[in-house]
């Protein structure tokens, strides 16, 4: 017996170290030709419902029939589209935005983009009219009863404008009810525009800070200040208040003192459950906007190899097409959000793994190569897959998701956005060591990276899903480097209409991490395994309610 099981792990060995010395190669060159044209002006930012969308579906289609792909989407009369329709609620600011605040001794006209960036409202409203609400500050907007935590101890928003912190209660001090310095979703921007408005508040006003935002003021500016997205829902209002905007730390410190309030103290009196609401007495804030508001639909792109043994089983790729279209001129008067990291370096490899897939015999199980609409907006595009599956969810093996990977050379490390528990990972780090890279955590959990990119939508829904990362380790330089790279990016280029190509980009590590991502990815489609989340984990148990459709 001990004889066989070593013949059995020794074969093992070997066919893995096979498979990573013949896992196809990736031309940078490639890479790069990708990026150059998604991010070129002629895509104007590849928003969603423009021009530049249509010119990017039909690149991607073109691509995919190139690398000998399926389609994968939508049935139409009984045979499988390109694409995926994918409803959406647009909403736009029309006319000029009035904000006028008032602390009962003189009255301040504030500018849409400087002290506070007000979104097009989602709520169906097409006028935002209101005069003279009042302001309270709800710390940190929490309702966590397995914490027991609650921030609002009762206190009515009806009419009223909550400010809120972003982040959670333990990010200052990195120890707490909430894990630390890594964000739960409770600190995420989106969970407090949900919770106010479940509340009945008028609106939200987010407070801005860098290091809990974990971005700039110029992301949050050029991010909510353009056209907004949302998909079709059946009671907008209760996910939507009228009025969803951030405002700059500075200008609320100032509305703080005005009311009489010390902010930094109230700020650390957040972090405590025994934190109360706070009005700010004499401060109001009046608004008028109109919103013009319509439904339209983008499109997903989806293509397939069809598996030759199980192709009900579907092991998926994936990667958003969209980012910011045109919006505000940066200092420059550029106008276009090219979008040539985010993402067109994730659809770059979505492309050239669908190319390696098309060159290689077909696999056992289906593989599906998912192009999402709309992440920018809220992860709409993969938020409407995953309620809308094109193959079963509890048949869909895993999801690798890639966003935003380094142009430059290769890591010695790999990381995932957040810090999930399950299989997936565990197999990926095996496989790296075949690539001689290492596993290295979230560098920035607080950021809240996990329940910011497309993979999330199917980890709340039980699929075992993760979002690969570049390394900041560079072969060439270090960690000092690759950390510095990443900082300039996202200071100077993410979500500015710097992100834009250049020549000077290697893409050589790209290169070589593809062709780890390639291996897991043919691993999954040609055995029979199904990866789960860790016992522990909060999406295992959905996940192990469709267990009896993988027997």
């Amino acid at each position: 017996m001990k004889k066989v099981l070593l013949v059995t792990l020794l074969a093992a060995a070997f066919a893995a170290q096979a498979q990573t010395s013949s896992a196809p190669q990736f031309e940078p060159q490639r890479l790069s030709q990708h990026v150059k044209v998604l991010s070129s002006d002629a895509f104007e930012g590849r928003g969603p419902n423009t021009a530049g969308e249509t010119k990017t579906v039909d690149y991607l289609v073109e691509q995919f029939k190139a690398a000998g792909l399926q389609p994968g989407g939508d049935l139409v009369n009984g045979k499988r589209s390109w694409t995926q329709d994918v409803p959406l609620g647009r909403f736009e600011i029309k006319g000029p935005v009035t904000l006028t605040l008032s602390d009962g001794k003189k009255k301040q006209r504030f500018t849409q983009g400087e002290q506070i960036a007000v979104r097009a409202a989602m709520n169906g409203e097409k006028v935002v009219d209101f005069k003279n609400a009042p302001l309270v500050f709800v710390g940190y907007g929490t309702t966590a009863p397995e914490r027991k935590w609650d921030d609002f101890k009762d206190v009515d928003l009806k009419g009223k404008l909550a400010v809120v912190l972003i982040n959670d209660a333990d990010f200052e001090t990195g120890n707490g009810e909430f894990g630390g310095k890594a964000m739960t979703y409770y600190g995420r921007w989106t969970y407090k525009y949900e919770e106010m408005a479940r509340r009945g508040a008028l609106g939200t006003l987010i407070v801005h800070e860098t290091a809990p935002a974990s971005y700039g003021w110029a992301t949050v500016k050029n991010s909510n200040t353009n056209v907004m997205y949302d998909i079709v829902r059946k009671a907008p209002r209760e996910a939507h208040a009228p009025m969803e905007a951030w405002i700059q730390r500075d200008t609320t410190v100032d509305l703080f003192k005005r009311a009489g309030l010390d902010f930094d103290a109230l700020k650390k009196q957040a972090q405590s459950r025994d934190f109360k609401p706070v009005p700010l007495k004499g401060i109001t804030l009046s608004a008028h906007y109109a919103v013009d508001a319509q439904v339209i639909k983008s499109k997903n792109v989806a293509a397939r190899i069809e598996g030759s043994a199980r192709p009900d089983e579907t092991v998926i790729y994936s990667g958003h097409w969209d980012h910011l279209g045109v919006g505000l001129p940066d200092a420059k008067g550029d106008k276009i959000y090219n979008g040539a990291v985010d993402n067109g370096t994730g659809i770059a490899a979505l492309l050239e793994l669908a190319r390696a897939y098309g060159k290689a015999p077909a696999p056992k199980r289906s593989v599906a190569f998912l192009a999402v609409t709309a992440e920018e907006k809220g992860l709409l595009g993969s938020e409407y897959y995953a309620a809308n599956p094109l193959y079963p969810l509890e048949k869909t093996v895993g999801v690798i998701n890639m966003d935003a990977l380094s142009p430059y050379g290769p890591a010695r490390n790999f990381t995932i956005s957040g810090s999930a528990k399950l299989d997936l990972l565990d197999q990926l780090i095996a496989k790296a060591k075949g690539y001689n890279m290492t596993y290295s955590p979230d560098p920035k959990p607080e950021a809240g990276h996990f329940f910011r990119s497309d993979h999330f939508p199917f980890a709340k829904r039980g699929v075992p899903a993760i979002s690969f990362g570049s390394g900041e380790d560079l072969v060439d330089g270090g960690t000092g480097a690759g950390a510095k790279a990443e900082e300039a990016y996202v200071t100077n280029n993410y979500h500015q209409p710097s992100d834009e190509w250049s020549a000077q980009w290697p893409f050589t590590g790209m290169a070589r991490d593809l062709g780890m991502l390639y291996s897991l990815g043919r691993d999954l489609a040609d055995g029979g395994a199904w990866p789960n989340w860790s016992q522990d984990a909060e999406f295992r148990a959905v996940r192990d309610q469709s267990a009896a459709a993988r027997k």
